[in-house]
C-alpha cells in the first residue's frame, strides 16, 4: 500500500512540474522572461504561489532544452540568440526541410499528407484565437509530423532541437498587430501543394515559410519589455 501512494505522489509532483515547465515556456515566448535575465527559483515559485522545488525542477527541464541556463548560486539565466544565431539554425533548417519536403512530396501516402490537415487547421485557428502556446504547440507537431514520414528519427530530434533552440521572441507584439495569420496559413498551402504532388512547389513554399519565420525573429526581437520583478502572469491550472 506504501508504494501505491509514493508512485501517487510522484506522479501528482510531477503533473506540477509539468505545469510549472509549460507556465515557464508561455513567459519565454510572451517576453514576460527576458533573455540574459537571471531568475532565481524561489522567486519565480514565490509568483506561482507553490514551493520551489517543481519549479526548480521545471527549470532543470528547461536548461535540458536549451532554453535556460544554471548560474550558480543565483538561479537560471535565460538563454540569449543573437542574429547570428537565428541565420545558422535558419540554414540549418533550410538545408533538412525544404529537400525533405519534396522527397515526401513524392514518396508519401496522400492519405499520411491528409491525416495533418487538422494540424494544419489548428495554426490557423490558434493565431487567429491569439492563443500563443497553442500556436507554437500546434506549429511543432505540424512540421515534426510531415518530417516523420520521411522514416528518419535522427532527422526529426535534430530539426526539433533546432525549434527548442531558435523559439520565437516577441511573439505578442506580433499576434497583436496580425502577423502571425498569414505564417500560420502557409501550413494549409504548403499542404495542398504536398497532396497534389507539386514537389517543386512545396519546396518553394516551405523555403518561404522558413523565410518567413525568421523575419518574425527580427521583427520580434525590438518588442522585448523590461523586465519586472514579479511579472509573472501566466497561472497553474487548478485542476
Amino acid at each position: 500500500m506504501g508504494h501505491l501512494k509514493q508512485r501517487n505522489l510522484i506522479t501528482t509532483r510531477e503533473r506540477l512540474r509539468d505545469q510549472v515547465a509549460h507556465a515557464l515556456r508561455a513567459a519565454l515566448i510572451s517576453g514576460e522572461l527576458r533573455p540574459g535575465e537571471v531568475y532565481s527559483a524561489p522567486g519565480l515559485a514565490e509568483d506561482f504561489g507553490i514551493s520551489a522545488t517543481p519549479v526548480r525542477e521545471a527549470m532543470l527541464d528547461l536548461a535540458r532544452e536549451g532554453l535556460v541556463e544554471p548560474v550558480r548560486n543565483k538561479g537560471f539565466r535565460v538563454t540569449e540568440v543573437n542574429e547570428r544565431d537565428l541565420d545558422e539554425y535558419t540554414e540549418i533548417r533550410t538545408l533538412i526541410e525544404v529537400p525533405m519536403t519534396g522527397r515526401i512530396t513524392r514518396t508519401a501516402d496522400r492519405a499520411d499528407l491528409e491525416a495533418l490537415r487538422p494540424v494544419a487547421e489548428e495554426i490557423v485557428a490558434a493565431a487567429r484565437d491569439h492563443d500563443l502556446i497553442g500556436y507554437l504547440e500546434a506549429d511543432r507537431r505540424f512540421h515534426l509530423s510531415l518530417l516523420a514520414l520521411g522514416g528518419n528519427d535522427r532527422l526529426v530530434e535534430t530539426v526539433g532541437d533546432l525549434r527548442k533552440r531558435s523559439r520565437l521572441y516577441g511573439l505578442t507584439a506580433l499576434d497583436e498587430s496580425g502577423r502571425l495569420l498569414p505564417s500560420a496559413r502557409e501550413h494549409l498551402e504548403l499542404l495542398d501543394l504536398m497532396v497534389a504532388g507539386d514537389a517543386r512547389g512545396a519546396e518553394a513554399c516551405m523555403t518561404r515559410h522558413l523565410g518567413h519565420v525568421r523575419s518574425l525573429w527580427a521583427e520580434g526581437a525590438p518588442e522585448r519589455r523590461r523586465p519586472t520583478r514579479h511579472g509573472l502572469t501566466v497561472r497553474l491550472s487548478q485542476g
